[in-house]
């Protein structure tokens, strides 16, 4: 064992703390574990005895994960990762945690099992130039039985080391910060942390990328995920030495903000994003998963009946609806030799156009794709309409990664996908809440972050405007959604005071169950949608979470 090294084992929890340049050697791993010939025999594969097959056992994962986390907790880089399924990648990873990242020293405290799991607590003390700091974190690990020797091994992936580690080109690193450090503030003035606000972490890791190096900071030393990858920024984990924070500050209200954060924290996948409809300025963005993909701005979706509203707007400027004027509500409609029907096969006779998008009669739509077709001399009316009048697909630049959404031209089937929001239509709550911002508005504003004269970017700008009836006759459809005894979304309005107005959408998902559940409303000058997924009918679940935010204004 090289010098300065001291392990102990007490009470299941396994220690070491090293002084000097490494930790202890192979030895003190045999003397960890009761090493001797078997030991190592039965590690190599070889020796005597049937390979084992079938599912692990009880004191097969209580012996693979004590024998592992204590090689992890003593440095012993190599013997741990031979006791995992894939130790080319583990040694590695494990050897980084002292080299890269910098720990000294080490304790790792195994929970109970369940089943074949055991989580574990590590605290560990992170040293850099001259720097101390302690970090604790939770994770867990899974053994499995090797497929080509039968042996109880770890299953191994980069979470195991850190819970944040969620790509394979990612790993723990410390030293001098990329870029100097930043202080995200909201609209006004308030401070943004990762801490307080844990959707805000990833954004502010970009934010801190985009704007560091020109907003006045300068960089510490950190302990970071390292992406790996130069277009996604580090992830700070621990702060040694703090550098000089330069502030930058964004269009967040960190009131509307923290509701929306509690609000996708009651689900297991759920995104919810705000827009100020008269300048685009995003007031909240949040995600039920705090990892480093920021679903709200990047996610692709298919949105269901929330996208009618686009479809509404191409219907009545081409003259082929007004919203009080009688529009077909069959049970089922056909195009292109394909059938489809309403929820539970509901249909209305002589009901207005009004009454159809408030009730989202996907009939009412479908049956008017013919029409657009002999107005257009294509099938792509919807595809122009949702970018040149709704900005969709124009390259946004919000100060963030972000995806704009897409309405490929389509015909046939998959044109009667688009017109109810399935198929090829890929969007996100943040394309969303800008279509619902751009209805309320009567013209599309594209959707910001950060101001656009802190870096000179150019925002997005529509081609043309809807004209005034359609933009007034879209909003009164929408109120009658919010209001109306018929409407989808009345329930899930009925709470949320102001000028308000909304559109329930869910979409089948592949695979799923359940469908995803969206809702995108306003109220006043606030606009919001949110996704849950498999979340069920738009009103449901989706609803209730953008009412919450919607009041928080």
């Amino acid at each position: 064992m090289r010098s300065g090294a001291k392990v102990a084992i007490v009470g299941g929890v396994f220690v070491v703390v090293a002084s000097g340049v490494g930790y202890g050697g192979y030895n003190l791993y045999n003397g960890l574990t009761g090493g001797g010939d078997d030991t190592v025999t039965s590690r190599s594969g070889s020796g005597g005895g049937a390979k084992k097959t079938g599912p692990v056992t009880a004191d097969e994962v209580k012996a693979t994960s004590k024998d592992f986390l204590a090689a992890w907790a003593t440095g012993e880089a190599d013997q741990a990762a031979q006791l995992t399924n894939n130790p080319v990648a583990a040694g590695p990873a494990l050897t980084g945690f002292r080299e890269d990242a910098k720990v000294t020293a080490a304790t790792i405290t195994p929970g109970p099992a369940n089943g074949a799991t055991v989580p574990f607590t590590v605290k560990a003390t992170v040293s850099a130039e001259g720097v101390t700091k302690d970090l604790t974190y939770t994770s867990e690990l899974t053994v499995v039985r090797g497929n080509t020797t039968g042996r109880p091994l770890v299953d191994w992936f980069p979470t195991v080391l850190h819970p944040k580690l969620t790509s394979k080109t990612a790993t723990l690193r410390t030293g001098g910060a990329k870029t100097g450090a930043i202080e995200a503030v909201d609209y006004r003035g308030r401070v943004l942390t990762a801490e307080k606000y844990p959707s805000l972490g990833p954004i502010l890791a970009q934010l801190r990328e985009r704007y560091g190096s020109t907003s006045g900071g300068e960089p510490g030393i950190e302990l970071v995920v390292d992406s790996g990858d130069p277009d996604v920024p580090d992830l700070p984990l621990l702060v040694l030495a703090k550098g000089k924070a330069g502030k930058l500050q964004t269009t967040i209200d960190a009131d509307v903000q923290a509701v929306a954060e509690r609000e996708v924290g009651r689900y297991t996948s759920a995104s919810v994003v705000a827009i100020k409809p008269t300048t685009g300025a995003v007031r909240a963005v949040a995600n039920s998963s705090a990892g480093q993909f920021n679903a709200a701005f990047e996610g692709k979706k298919m949105p269901g009946s929330t996208f009618k509203i686009v479809t509404a707007a191409l219907l009545l400027e081409k003259g082929l609806v007004k919203a009080d004027q009688v529009a077909e509500c069959p049970a089922t409609a056909m195009y292109m030799g394909r059938s489809m029907g309403n929820l539970n096969g509901f249909s209305m006779d002589g009901a207005p156009f009004s009454k159809s998008f408030a009730r989202s009669c996907n009939t009412a739509f479908i049956k008017k794709i013919d029409d657009v077709e002999r107005i257009e001399g294509d099938d792509y009316g919807l595809a122009r309409e949702a970018k040149e009048v709704f900005g969709i697909g124009l390259d946004w630049k919000t100060g963030i990664l972000s995806v704009d959404g897409s309405v490929p031209e389509a015909t046939g089937a998959a044109a009667l996908e688009q017109y109810i929001g399935q198929g090829t239509v890929q969007m996100n709550p943040l394309n969303i809440a800008s279509i619902t911002a751009t209805a309320k508005a009567g013209v599309f504003k594209q959707p910001y972050l950060v101001a656009p004269s802190v870096d000179n970017r150019t925002l997005a700008t529509a081609e043309r405007q809807m004209p005034a009836a359609v933009s007034r006759q879209l909003r009164d459809m929408m109120r009658l959604t919010a209001t109306a005894s018929y409407g989808t979304g009345t329930r899930a309005m009925a709470s949320v005071r102001g000028d308000k107005g909304a559109k329930t959408g869910s979409a089948e998902a592949d695979g799923q169950a359940t469908s995803d559940s969206w809702f995108t409303a306003f109220a006043d000058d606030l606009a919001a949608a949110a996704f849950v997924q498999s979340g069920g009918h738009g009103g449901d679940a989706a609803g209730p979470l953008v009412a919450k935010v919607l009041n928080a204004r």
